[in-house]
């Protein structure tokens, strides 16, 4: 992974950037969370309605909300994130709210140096985070690692179909393929795009292919799969909101994939 250090770091700069502004923002609405509102919309929701007295590992937890909505389920979480601020808030969170949760800043690639050889009954994942990871062949094995025998692995995330779309232009420009990393310079974030910020990044878009057969490959199971044709989140440009938490992207009435999910056992 030293070839992507750069890369990384810039990831890390830019995400420090983005909680200093998503932690005070209304799409994620801090203030409902602290009156008891759930972070967890209806398909992770419904996806871990399980999960009680069981441990789990949350990979690229942001700055923990949906851990900690987990841990008010029942679970015992561990999160983990690259950015400082984002675990630095997390920790700040789940002291403020007396709500128990484990935040540890580290790459998901470096796990194996803070976590050694702990395993857990959940490892999840969830929107926007392949993205930022060069190599699913790693990631897989990391999760295949930290599972338990029986262990779940869970992930839901913006479909790679979604990844190929300029959103300001409405076109396509990005291949559905992996054919290295891309590299773009923003001028907001999607959580508060009325507040400038000049934001440089690196990302890698990755096939469905790709992410079942590093799973597969790794000798995790798949027990569910499914494509959604909206966005629980209204996090591009153009889109519109068909019904509650259901974004659609532009006007042309053509259902395609915005979202997926997809469950792993651990044999």
């Amino acid at each position: 992974m030293k070839e992507n250090t750069s890369y990384f770091e810039t990831n890390r700069q830019g995400w420090n950037a983005r909680t200093e502004l998503h932690k005070d923002s209304e799409f994620y609405d801090v203030k409902s969370f602290k009156e008891g509102k759930s972070s967890l919309l209806k398909i992770v929701d419904g996806l871990l309605d399980d999960i009680s007295g069981k441990s789990l590992l949350h990979l690229q937890c942001h700055f923990g909300m949906d851990s900690l909505s987990l841990s008010r389920k029942g679970a015992q979480v561990t999160g983990i994130d690259i950015s400082d601020k984002g675990i630095e808030t997390a920790i700040s969170l789940s002291q403020e709210l007396n709500i128990p949760a484990r935040f540890i800043r580290t790459n998901v690639y470096d796990i194996e140096q803070v976590l050694g050889e702990e395993n857990f009954d959940h490892v999840f994942t969830s929107y926007g985070t392949i993205v930022w990871l060069p190599d699913l062949n790693e990631w897989a094995r990391l999760i295949h690692k930290y599972l338990k025998s029986g262990g779940q692995f869970t992930i839901v995330d913006f479909h790679p179909a979604l990844d190929m779309f300029n959103w300001e232009k409405e076109k396509l420009e990005y291949n559905y393929f992996n054919k290295g990393v891309y590299e773009e310079t923003l001028e907001n974030t999607y959580a508060a795009k009325e507040q400038e910020l000049i934001l440089k990044e690196f990302f890698w878009i990755h096939s469905l292919s790709e992410i079942m057969s590093a799973l597969l490959d790794h000798g995790l199971q798949i027990k569910h799969f499914k494509e959604y044709d909206y966005s629980p989140y209204n996090c591009f440009e153009n889109m519109k909101e068909r019904k509650e938490n259901e974004y659609v992207w532009g006007s042309h009435g053509i259902a395609f994939p915005h979202v997926f999910s997809l469950q792993c056992i651990k044999p």
